[in-house]
């Protein structure tokens, strides 16, 4: 059996005590957050990402030893098993090395070796293959052999059919496809060409070669995406003699058979093996493209969903649009909806007035201070719309305005969740509300969608929906728990993201809370039905209650430590139920003083439980993520029609990928800034340097107008370097 435990620590640089205890909380049904938070002294304070990264890891080596099991025995019931073969699985790495191995005894469709067989030529293709150096030809081999009943009429027939079968166990041999497959990856080439005369958006590739092993994993995405819509032909290429060597060199002996031999190897290499190489190269490079393309998603979706949130203030959400007019809702601090309509911002003058009014009204009436607007179709023209009507109503000072991300939100409006969130209002409607609700907590309200809807990543719908899913989900729970939801306002999909709840129990909390009135401790918990003393575990920590009456009900100090907390007050002079306004602003000083490793050990807990503590008893209902940034207007820059070559603009980032970023400068398409042009050094990827939602200042470097293309730059011009 794998040592999971070596294998693990050598991958991830670990110690072999920390993969144990990780194995060990794994096991016992521990959620990835939880142990992250709370079991810290148990691993080593390893953060969450390396403990996902491990838990991966760990469940495809199980995978990979049930597989070598199953193999193993389908072997020996065949009657095949050798000390061999069994050494062999024992130390095949890859699922690939393992079906390697059980080619040979894999039962098969209908093949010319195996109709071969049928006709009895198997002893035949064995002479052949030993390579007698005294034997005679095998064209006189072969004349033993004719059988008209069993279809074999001629010595020429059975020779073909013996070398039919010598060319399927030179395919079936394992080490030639493992030593082929490595020659294939390092050397091979993928090439592609335009499979039919037809502009495309692969018009880049129609001449395109780049070595496999070079090959940039989104070029990779890109050619299987234009390769399945039929517009490319795509093929790995390697030179065939090279190719042919590893089989010739191996197999091919000397003497009268040699020849055949040849034939037979040359013949399983161009019909056999290499089509199949190709393709598990193929797919292979495809998988890990794949595999980094979710990387970059996660981390884009991770830092979407960490923006900061803008907390107790009344808000407008804007959705533009121009046929069908601009959707209004106003909701309160809280994200209770108060009022909606429509408006038409980009239509007559008289319109124009009225929708003014209008948001006037709503200005007024409910006390609004923030302006959310949505970035998409007529964003531009709703934005420039907002700042003239704060400005002739001297509202600048008192009306905070900005442009927000769209993307999902129409997928958002029209799902079962917003229908049942907001059933009295129409799509349209719902949009503008959630619109409103991304700035007051983005994180609250894109929970509500699928993350491969939010758009931050790149070829998205081309993933494996599975692992998709299970990492994005993995990011989404991370943030979720990182920040702690209010357990009396939390929505059932923010809840069901916290460790150890499920949907269910999600929606039971919600129904207990609404049947019995707002939690007043973290210990009612225990009282919802099929919320069991495990899942308490691991949820509670990261609940919080502000109007509890327990102080550490509002942090992230779990029950299990309550006891601990307040020893730590006491001993550094404080009293848990006296806090002073703004939290225990001076116990890490305290707390120094002391010494901090002596006062783990007297309160007996763990150093970095006992730091994680302080933190949050200085800040209770702390929120880690920063403060919002600034509102963004460009208003003399409407359309794209309007960019020029060498224009400075401040733009947010909206989307990482791998070969640059896109950047919303407020003309409803976004730049392109490309990694080239992202630093004066050199950018190992982009998101070495940029985050979603960093606020950059841009130079125009081109502007396509008919294909909508913005070319960005970060580079500062040269003539501006000199001023």
């Amino acid at each position: 059996m794998t040592d999971h435990t070596s294998l693990l620590a050598a991958q991830f640089n670990l110690k072999p005590w920390q993969v144990e205890k990780l194995i060990k909380l794994i096991d016992e049904g521990n959620t990835i957050p939880f142990i992250a938070r709370y079991r810290k002294e148990e691993h080593g304070s390893l953060d969450d990402q390396t403990i996902r990264a491990v838990y991966d890891r760990l469940e495809y080596l199980r995978n990979l030893d049930a597989r070598r099991e199953e193999v193993r025995t389908l072997i020996e019931t065949g009657g095949n098993l050798t000390e061999e073969i069994a050494s062999a699985l024992e130390k095949a790495a890859t699922l690939a090395e393992i079906d390697d191995i059980y080619r040979p005894f894999r039962p098969k469709r209908k093949t010319r070796a195996g109709i071969a067989r049928e006709r009895g030529l198997e002893p035949l293709a064995l002479a052949i293959l030993e390579q007698k150096k005294n034997g005679i030809y095998p064209i006189n081999m072969a004349e033993n052999y004719v059988n008209s009943e069993k279809g074999v009429e001629s010595p020429e027939d059975a020779l073909q059919g013996a070398k039919d079968i010598i060319a399927e166990i030179i395919s079936d041999d394992a080490s030639i496809r493992r030593r082929l497959r490595v020659v294939a990856m390092a050397q091979g080439v993928i090439t592609s060409s335009a499979a039919k005369e037809e502009d495309s958006v692969y018009r880049m590739y129609y001449e395109f070669s780049q070595p496999a092993a070079k090959i940039a994993g989104h070029r990779v995405l890109a050619l299987d995406r234009g390769e399945r819509e039929g517009f490319l032909k795509v093929s790995l290429t390697l030179d065939a003699q090279r190719g042919q060597n590893i089989l010739t060199s191996t197999y091919v002996k000397s003497g009268p058979c040699a020849n055949a031999v040849e034939e037979a190897a040359l013949d399983a290499y161009s019909r056999l093996i290499f089509p199949s190489i190709e393709r598990e190269i193929r797919s292979t490079l495809t998988e890990n493209a794949a595999e980094s393309a979710i990387k970059v998603f996660s981390t884009n979706l991770r830092q979407l969903l960490m923006q900061p949130p803008v907390k107790g203030r009344t808000t407008i959400g804007l959705d533009p649009g121009y046929r069908t007019g601009c959707k209004v809702a106003v909701v309160d601090e809280t994200g209770k909806v108060l009022d909606t309509g429509v408006i038409y911002p980009t239509h007559s003058e008289t319109k124009v007035r009225e929708a003014k009014q209008t948001v006037l009204r709503f200005i007024k009436k409910y006390g609004v201070t923030l302006i959310a607007i949505g970035n998409g179709t007529a964003s531009k023209e709703t934005e420039i719309f907002t700042d003239e009507l704060l400005r002739e109503n001297r509202l600048t000072d008192t009306v905070d305005y900005m442009v927000v991300s769209e993307a999902g939100a129409s997928v958002y409006s029209a799902s079962k969740l917003a229908a049942a969130e907001y059933p009295d209002y129409d799509l349209t409607l719902r949009s503008a509300v959630s619109i409103a609700h991304r700035l007051q907590d983005p994180l609250a309200e894109l929970v509500k969608i699928d993350p491969k809807a939010i758009g931050v990543g790149q070829y998205q719908h081309d993933m494996p929906p599975k692992r998709l899913g299970e990492a994005l989900g993995g990011v989404v729970e991370a943030c979720v728990n990182e920040v702690g939801v209010d357990l009396n306002t939390a929505s059932p999909s923010l809840l069901e993201n916290i460790a150890g709840i499920s949907s269910a129990v999600a929606k039971n909390i919600v129904t207990y809370r609404q049947e019995n009135g707002a939690f007043t401790s973290r210990a009612q918990l225990k009282k919802v039905p099929k919320l069991g003393p495990k899942a308490f575990e691991q949820c509670a920590g990261f609940l919080r209650i502000a109007e509890s009456k327990n102080i550490l009900d509002n942090t992230g100090v779990h029950p299990e430590s309550y006891a601990a907390a307040s020893e730590l007050l006491t001993s550094c002079g404080y009293d848990l139920k006296k806090m002073p306004a703004g939290g225990f602003t001076e116990l890490k000083a305290r707390a120094e003083k002391l010494g901090i490793e002596s006062l783990a050990e007297r309160i007996g807990i763990g150093t970095p439980t006992l730091l994680d503590m302080i933190n949050e008893l200085e800040k209770p209902g702390r929120d880690p993520r920063d403060e919002l940034p600034s509102p963004l207007l460009r208003s003399d820059i409407k359309d794209i029609k309007d960019l020029k070559p060498g224009m400075e603009m401040k733009g947010t980032v909206r989307n990482v990928i791998d070969f640059g970023a896109f950047v919303d400068i407020g003309v409803h398409q976004d730049g392109l800034v490309h990694i080239t042009q992202i630093s004066n050094k050199f950018v190992r990827h982009p998101s070495d340097v940029l985050k979603v939602g960093d606020i950059v200042t841009v130079w125009v470097l081109a502007v396509d107008v008919a294909r909508s293309r913005i070319s960005l730059t970060m580079k500062q011009p040269k003539t501006e370097q000199k001023q």
